[in-house]
């Protein structure tokens, strides 16, 4: 559904996106994950014909982003971060005005309102004005809008910002849905490990414009191995521990901690423990966030961020 070959963005000096390619099947829903400035921003710039590629190439339900740009418009959605739904109106007059705004034929325009109401489950609050909506009813009617004239692809910019547990698990539900009853291809962006790990099929983690790791959530987990150990020591050289136990596999310090990679964190947290003043220790199996931290050396809940219009000015 997308291909991208050896894509390439640069604001002066500045190279935002280096030789990226990439190739994201139909009906898959494929999580781009990268810290601010990594790139991701200005990758989904270029695929939606926001930004012109200085050069490579991309093609979108197999139209050229450079060449065929309203063809690519015509084949995509976007739900931005920031909501943009009018709150003196209802949804459903919501729903009507951006049918207007992208043709949808008059014959089939009621009938296609309702039935993506219906997808997102909003088809009895339809009536009501949108400023009496919950941000998880908000962001769903963001997402029926984007649908309305039936685009073979989806953007979705950190859909469940700011919503509670309850809500981004209602949200999570809803995108799975419309993947499978609308055959949409969804490219995701979110800083929350778990929804990446609950929704996508494959995940890229793009760092310093290039793409680092690819892969199912599940794969990238186990190349990890084993379980993860953090300890909060005085220790300043990670390599000297490294080479101080031999069941240590990798060592570094990441904000303030000491990350341990280990075969059997339950056996080997003692002996370290002995042999090593701490403060504080942890144990888990690997995460998304423990794959991101060993990829870039960042922590992607502490790089959180507004939506990626917003970030337009700032290059990424």
């Amino acid at each position: 559904m997308i291909r991208i070959s050896n894509l390439v963005k640069r604001y002066g000096s500045i190279v935002a996106v280096d030789g990226l390619s990439l190739d994201i099947e139909e009906n898959e829903v494929f999580g781009l994950l990268g810290s601010n400035g990594a790139g991701k921003t200005t990758t989904i710039h270029m695929l939606a014909t926001l930004l012109k590629p200085t050069s490579g190439t991309a093609t979108v339900n197999g139209y050229d982003i450079t060449t065929q740009p309203a063809k690519v418009r015509e084949s995509i959605g976007i739900v931005f971060q920031a909501p943009s739904s009018d709150d003196m109106l209802t949804g459903q007059e919501n729903l009507y005005v951006h049918s207007l705004l992208y043709s949808v034929p008059r014959d089939t325009r009621k009938k296609r309102i309702e039935e993506v109401l219906e997808l997102v489950g909003l088809a009895e609050r339809k009536n009501d004005r949108v400023k009496t909506y919950s941000g998880g009813m908000r962001r769903r009617l963001e997402i029926a809008r984007g649908l309305l004239h039936k685009p073979r692809v989806m953007f979705l910019d950190e859909p469940t910002l700011g919503l509670d547990p309850a809500s981004r698990e209602t949200m999570w539900k809803y995108v799975r849905r419309l993947v499978e009853e609308e055959k949409v291809t969804v490219i995701l962006t979110t800083h929350y490990m778990e929804e990446a790990d609950m929704l996508c099929d494959r995940i890229g983690i793009i760092d310093k414009g290039k793409i680092v790791a690819l892969d199912t959530p599940a794969r990238l987990k186990a190349a990890l191995g084993g379980d993860i150990i953090k300890i909060k020591t005085r220790a300043k050289d990670a390599d000297a521990v490294a080479r101080k136990f031999d069941f240590v596999q990798k060592a570094e310090f990441v904000n303030g901690f000491l990350v341990l990679a280990v075969r059997n964190a339950k056996r080997d947290l003692p002996v370290l423990l002995q042999n090593i003043e701490a403060e504080q220790a942890e144990f888990s199996s690997p995460t998304l966030n423990d794959v991101f931290i060993q990829l870039t050396g960042r922590n992607i809940k502490e790089q959180a961020e507004g939506g990626f219009m917003e970030r337009y000015a700032q290059y990424d």
